[in-house]
């Protein structure tokens, strides 16, 4: 008998982990859920490691399963291991409300998953610092080992505590099993690359799970066929999201890249734009914009290391500028240090040990400090009208460096809606205030979601009998589908079994 337990993603946006039980066992997705975790924690006041998941399970970021989770923090608090419970995660996409928690998860649990959304997790393990990012590896903790020489132990750390996560990369619409449940991926159009739908046949259910979706976006061929490839299926369930299902218009990447060439082509100074990391359907309109100004677009060193990974996809890194800014000793540009109890130029420190400023950076952002297109602080301050430099929240110090004397700051992201977003607003226009610069943010954002009017087609196409609304707080606005004979039935609280 084919079951669903949602353990996520109900009357709520974002957390989805959503439990399919037949002749196997999966979830769709494995991801933080924000509300829950703004209602307990902050940026200085996280859960610990050294309580393993228990403090994930005390405030309701998890859900008490057995065999699922990593053997090393079960072990640590005391818990034994009894092996994996289930067959595998499907992941839609690599956004953190869907990706997030795989770090707590088994090693040998295999995770299905699009190329892009690799890249992607690698990148973001490869280049945070922040804790509980192991995605595409799992780095033990709590072990010890004997020492080589004397005796006693050691802890076990570096590459040796570093294990392999069991990660399945999925072609578009290629078959495969878990369990003897049949799956298919089909790539969707979303705001980051490799977002991907699934299509679920079990021994009773044909069931459609849509992830993220939208339909104005680059890619929106993808999320058309998706719904033919869906109704070709005959699902009798359908999991969909419905972020905007209260939401009657999209703004298009194409509506941005239009607005935003109009007002810097007739503007010759300083100019910024701030949208997600790793939005590239954002940068790819923004790197246009670029050439349709005679500018050239600037990111910063993460989404080099992206770019770098997805190459053929998006721009080249030889066609764009990276920026590197000031770190720890802060010797690139024109800073002076003492060197022998005199004061001399960065520069000549370079000269004699290029490393000493290398060692300023971490290990993944050096190869990039050589290459011949990189930018400073410097060339900003001395050429503002050749670049459109993006700077998000956490980069708004730079300003300090470039000192513009006035310019235009794009702000091409979602309007603020919770109390938290709404006070680093408030900062981000208390910098833009500082430096003199003119906040342009109407109609400047285009959303990673589909319409209401866009998903309510794509349901009526497909054609399900019973859909689950999941990924919103408006699942009454899927009440209109009834007319049409299509049951809606709200998922139940986490963890009750429907079947």
């Amino acid at each position: 008998m084919t079951s669903l337990s949602f353990y996520g993603g109900v009357d709520e946006i974002g957390g989805n982990k959503i439990l399919i039980k037949d002749k196997g066992r999966l979830f769709l997705d494995f991801g933080m859920s924000f509300s829950q975790a703004k209602r307990f924690l902050s940026e200085f006041l996280q859960p610990r490691k050294c309580n393993g998941i228990l403090d994930f399970v005390e405030l309701g970021l998890l859900p008490w399963i057995k065999g699922i989770y990593r053997e090393d923090y079960l072990r640590h608090c005391g818990i034994k291991d009894e092996g994996p419970s289930i067959d595998g995660i499907l992941l839609s996409h690599s956004h953190m409300d869907h990706s997030a928690y795989i770090h707590h998860l088994r090693e040998d649990i295999p995770i299905y998953m699009t190329r892009e959304s690799y890249v992607i997790m690698k990148a973001i393990e490869e280049t945070s610092k922040t804790s509980f990012t192991d995605l595409t590896t799992l780095k033990k903790t709590f072990h010890f080992i004997p020492k080589a020489r004397d005796s006693g132990y050691k802890r076990l750390e570096g590459r040796k505590a570093r294990i392999e996560r069991e990660i399945r990369v999925i072609g578009s619409y290629e078959d495969f099993e878990v369990g003897e449940i049949k799956v298919k991926f089909a790539p969707v159009d979303h705001s980051l690359p490799g977002a991907a739908s699934h299509i679920i046949e079990t021994s009773e259910e044909a069931i459609v799970y849509t992830g993220d979706l939208r339909f104005h976006g680059r890619r929106e061929k993808e999320s058309k066929r998706f719904v033919k490839e869906a109704r070709r299926a005959s699902p009798t369930t359908m999991i969909t999201e419905g972020t905007r299902i209260d939401s009657n218009k999209s703004i298009t990447e194409r509506d941005i890249e239009e607005k935003a060439t109009k007002i810097i082509s007739s503007f010759k100074g300083f100019v910024a734009v701030d949208y997600p990391l790793r939005d590239l359907d954002r940068l790819l309109t923004f790197y246009n914009v670029a050439k349709n100004t005679d500018r050239t677009l600037v990111v910063n060193l993460k989404q080099a290391y992206i770019l770098e990974q997805l190459i053929g996809d998006y721009p080249g890194l030889d066609e764009v500028a990276i920026y590197i800014p000031r770190k720890n000793w802060g010797l690139i540009g024109e800073s002076c240090t003492c060197f022998n109890g005199e004061w001399i130029p960065a520069s000549e420190i370079e000269k004699m040990n290029p490393y000493y400023i290398r060692r300023d950076y971490d290990k993944w952002e050096r190869e990039f400090l050589d290459l011949e297109n990189t930018i400073t602080y410097k060339d900003l301050q001395e050429e503002p009208g050749e670049y459109i430099f993006r700077c998000d929240f956490f980069e708004l110090k730079e300003l300090i460096d470039i000192k513009p004397e006035e310019g235009i700051y794009i702000r091409s992201m979602t309007e603020p809606f919770d109390e938290e977003m709404i006070i680093d607003y408030v900062k981000v226009k208390n910098w833009l205030k500082h430096f003199n610069l003119t906040l342009i943010e109407e109609g400047m954002h285009a959303s990673g979601h589909a319409s209401g009017p866009e998903i309510l087609e794509a349901i009526r196409e497909i054609e399900p009998e019973k859909v689950y609304p999941v990924h919103t707080e408006n699942k009454e606005k899927f009440k209109t589908l009834e007319k049409d004979k299509i049951k809606i039935i709200s998922p139940k609280k986490e963890g009750e079994i429907i079947t």
